[in-house]
């Protein structure tokens, strides 16, 4: 059996892009990256926090947990659902309009925020 898996292929098109592939070596590295940082998480979750080692609280905690978070759905949605094998329109076309709905709600948070201070 071969150690590539086929057909996810970027460029297949033959525009002259650089052609690269999803091998078992490179699954087996993303999901023990992921495996990591799901491990420190846990660590931090279950250990760190509820013992206040190192003066870790939930306020330096959540952000750290979020950062983890966003490190694990960049490996997920880069090779798992293969957009790292993309063309740049695509990329763009997907992560520009998240990056918008992202900025509306922490706009829109902070707005009620000033609405809810006005009226009390």
């Amino acid at each position: 059996m071969s150690s590539e898996i086929t057909g996810v292929h970027a460029g297949s098109e033959g525009h002259g892009e650089h052609e690269e592939t999803m091998t078992r070596k490179k699954i087996w590295n993303v999901f023990f990256i992921l495996l990591g940082i799901t491990s420190i998480e846990f660590l931090i979750a279950l250990y760190l926090v509820p013992h206040h080692i190192w003066g870790i609280t939930y306020g330096v905690a959540n952000p750290v947990y979020i950062v983890l978070t966003l490190f694990k759905a960049f490996y997920i949605v880069a090779y798992f659902m293969h957009l790292k094998f993309e063309k740049m329109g695509l990329i763009l076309a997907i992560v520009v309009p998240i990056l918008f709905i992202i900025g509306l709600i922490l706009v829109l948070t902070n707005e009620s925020h000033h609405w809810i201070d006005l009226r009390g």
